[in-house]
């Protein structure tokens, strides 16, 4: 497979400084830029002048410290720039930044730009990779990690690449599956201590999902923990035969960590066959499970799953946030995820203990309410031959899209989608290049969908408001909070937006003219905020004017 370097230093660097404050310059003929992330860097938290992470810091919180812009001026947010990616109409990369320079990522390509111009300074190209399915044959990809001087990305086929983050060139390639075109790769790794940790999307193909852990400097393998257990080990019960290799459970998004614990959080995805439960009896561990998992060894410490013996593709992925704070008359260490099964549960993160459950979704049927031991009650509901009408439906009542959580506020930030679908169920087998649903889903009857931005305040359990949303519940925009005290998020309706943390009222937006299926991220150049999100194609960076 070929690769090649599109170097445009000569246009985008001359007089251009690297690092925040210094006077390097960079040449066509310079050895490279200076660039150095150490691990000490990367546990920085709250997020300030850089985003050194697909979530900003490893919390998940997606909070930044930045606080120029304000309620009180955001309105005078405008676009500095926009960069076009020559490849998708569907970004959905968060970008980071590392001292004035920005990397993002479209398909299996990676640029660094002048984040205070837009302008390339390094350009990475890949050939997407023909012959895959699903998720993977959309050739997605949401961002880079970053250690030292070295960027790594997964590609669509599911390798990890190490790039030099000062020319692009390209240092390694380590294939982490077996080659199988049911598996894929969309999410952005996450860099802990000196290892580079990934997983893979198929859940719905049928492949046997897993976490890994390489060495950032060699690419050499250091622990892989498989999500469903083969037979004789602990969960395998649900497995029989060989059913455990095609058992889904991929984990497809990146997960959280805790130094002080030294623990990582992974979400799982659902089992396969997705509608099919006869297959797979029992509790099908550990899909949509969070995982907790020792970052040097891949050990796992504890788990919990959200919905047992999944039927309805509720997948476990979406962020796993790490909060500090007065819970039930005392101070906790708190993992806070809103789940696609429509509700919103707190964990004690240092046991996995099941601490409460909310449900946030208006349109529920599958289940009446979370149980005592956090198991869900259920109603009956399932697929059939003839299709059933299951609320949530297929997209989930939330999904991938980040949350965010503000500490002055005490608020979690998410996107909810309310809808229902009709779901089938027909029997399936298992077969290379082909998806493992058993059967699908289609919209249901006389059934809308809707966006809603709702927030969450953890200390009293309960919604604190909601922003229903204009459109037709297509999105995928994240949300991005601030110490200044704004939310911004990318709405149903193709457009940018920031509301008042505490209350909710809307305050700006920017029409992009395309739909937003990325999160936000901010940062500082030379003491000014910039707000960044990808919409379409396109990246677009907004500062006060």
């Amino acid at each position: 497979m070929t690769t090649a370097i599109h170097a445009t230093l000569a246009a985008a660097l001359i007089g251009f400084s690297l690092l925040s404050g210094s006077a390097q310059v960079a040449s066509p003929s310079a050895a490279g830029v200076s660039v150095d992330v150490s691990s000490q860097r990367l546990l920085v938290q709250p997020v300030g002048a850089d985003w050194l992470s697909y979530n900003g810091d490893y919390t998940g919180r997606r909070y930044t410290s930045l606080d120029q812009v304000s309620p009180s001026n955001v309105s005078h947010l405008r676009p500095q720039w926009v960069f076009h990616a020559r490849n998708s109409d569907a970004l959905e990369v968060t970008p980071i930044v590392f001292e004035g320079v920005m990397f993002v990522t479209s398909a299996n390509d990676a640029y660094a730009l002048d984040a205070r111009t837009g302008r390339t300074i390094w350009h990475y190209a890949r050939p997407i990779t023909e012959g895959l399915i699903d998720d993977a044959s959309q050739h997605h990809n949401r961002g880079v990690g970053f250690w030292h001087s070295r960027v790594y990305m997964e590609t669509d086929n599911a390798h990890l690449l190490c790039l030099d983050a000062r020319s692009g060139h390209l240092l390694w390639d380590v294939a982490y599956t077996d080659g199988s075109p049911n598996y894929g790769a969309t999410s952005a790794p996450l860099v802990v201590k000196d290892k580079v940790i990934v997983g893979t999307s198929g859940g719905d193909d049928g492949v046997r999902g897993f976490v890994s852990a390489f060495d950032a400097e060699t690419g050499k393998l250091a622990w892989r923990f498989w999500t469903i257990p083969a037979p004789g080990e602990p969960g395998s019960e649900s497995w029989p035969g060989n059913s455990y290799l095609h058992g889904g459970g991929t984990t497809w998004m990146p997960g959280t960590f805790d130094p002080e614990l030294n623990t990582i959080y992974w979400g799982t995805s659902n089992p396969a066959p997705d509608f099919d439960g006869s297959v797979r009896p029992g509790d099908d561990l550990y899909t949509d499970c969070v995982l907790a998992l020792d970052p040097d060894t891949g050990k796992l410490k504890w788990y919990f799953q959200f919905t047992p013996h999944d039927l309805y593709d509720f997948d476990a992925t979406e962020t796993p946030v790490l909060i500090d704070a007065e819970y039930q008359g005392r101070p906790r260490k708190l993992l806070v995820e809103a789940n696609r099964n429509g509700f919103l549960y707190v964990l004690d993160r240092v046991d996995g203990k099941f601490l409460s459950a909310v449900r946030f979704a208006d349109r529920m049927n599958w289940a009446k309410d979370i149980g005592s031991d956090g198991r869900p009650i259920r109603t009956g509901v399932q697929p059939s031959a003839t299709g059933t009408r299951v609320c949530p439906g297929f997209a989930g009542a939330t999904n991938w899209y980040s949350p965010s959580y503000n500490p002055s506020t005490g608020l979690f930030y998410f996107l909810a989608l309310e809808n229902c679908n009709l779901m089938f169920l027909a029997a399936d087998k298992y077969a290379p290049g082909h998806t493992y649903y058993a059967t699908g889903s289609k919209s249901s009857p006389d059934d809308s969908s809707q966006k809603i931005l709702l927030a969450f305040d953890v200390a009293t359990g309960k919604l604190a408001w909601r922003y229903p949303q204009i459109g037709s519940g297509r999105s995928s925009g994240g949300t991005l909070t601030t110490s200044s005290g704004l939310v911004f998020f990318g709405d149903d309706a193709q457009s940018f937006e920031a509301v008042d943390a505490r209350t909710g009222e809307p305050l700006w937006h920017f029409n992009t003219g395309q739909t937003i299926v990325a999160s936000p991220m901010s940062f500082s150049l030379s003491g000014n905020q910039y707000v960044t999100i990808a919409a379409g194609g396109d990246v677009f960076c907004f500062g006060l004017q």
